[in-house]
């Protein structure tokens, strides 16, 4: 008994040793995964990773000027392709693809095939600033395609990112709005309200991509963060909220 005490706490010690903090940006839109995630992470490496939260064009800038971030999970692929270029990270990888969708909190607002944007009888539509948020991009170019962006643009209401354009959707504050499918569904089905997912061939795919830092290049944790994301166990948890990988 006093031998296997022995071992357990050296092994204690040892896993105390190895375990460290992983500093991660993370885009808005992939929250919800990624708190899902981080718990999960933790338990089967014994490391932490710190979020952060926002939009990727602000992440982009606070990296240029010296933020501590280690590792960048962006809501696109050409922030991560540009940090390479700069010479600020490398090991690229595609974690998700997402998908956007046109929901409103009312059950039965929103159609399954996204007629309502053509009726118009609402108030407020909710995006993302499309100059930082890829999400926001999407829903322009979707608009665009309908024949329906000078329509539309008198009726938008633009939050900083894809968490703001949800909340906006959310309190009310606009009947409807162009969110992550990911910020309203979960285990394979829409948590409420109603929605149109957005046929994938009605804006460009929207690949995200993560990216080692420089700042993380010598961290042990974010280096099995990156390992991590590609494992089948965190693949399944986001493929659960609506992304394709």
């Amino acid at each position: 008994m006093k031998q296997w005490c022995m071992l357990a706490a050296g092994l204690a010690i040892c896993f105390g040793a190895w375990a460290g903090e992983v500093q991660v940006a993370v885009a808005a839109n992939f929250a919800a995964p990624m708190e899902k995630l981080a718990p999960m992470f933790a338990r089967e490496t014994g490391h932490k990773a710190v979020l952060s939260f926002g939009s990727t064009g602000k992440f982009y800038a606070q990296i240029r000027h010296g933020a501590p971030f280690e590792v960048l999970l962006a809501a696109d692929d050409e922030t991560p392709a540009r940090l390479e270029r700069e010479g600020r990270g490398g090991s690229r990888f595609t974690y998700a693809v997402g998908r956007l969708a046109l929901w409103s909190r009312q059950a039965g607002f929103v159609d399954a095939q996204g007629e309502v944007l053509k009726r118009g009888r609402f108030d407020r539509l909710a995006i993302a600033d499309p100059r930082l948020a890829p999400y926001g991009a999407a829903a322009i170019e979707t608009v665009r395609k309908l024949g329906l962006l000078e329509a539309l643009r008198p009726k938008f209401v633009q939050g900083e990112n894809i968490a703001q354009a949800w909340q906006f959707a959310a309190t009310g504050n606009a009947a409807l709005g162009f969110v992550a499918l990911s910020q309203v569904y979960a285990g394979g089905k829409l948590k409420e309200g109603s929605a149109w997912i957005v046929p994938a061939s009605m804006h460009a795919p929207i690949r995200q991509d993560a990216i080692l830092l420089d700042k993380g290049k010598d961290n042990a944790a974010a280096s099995a963060l990156m390992r991590y994301l590609q494992g089948s166990k965190a693949r399944a948890v986001i493929r659960s909220f609506g992304y394709e990988t």
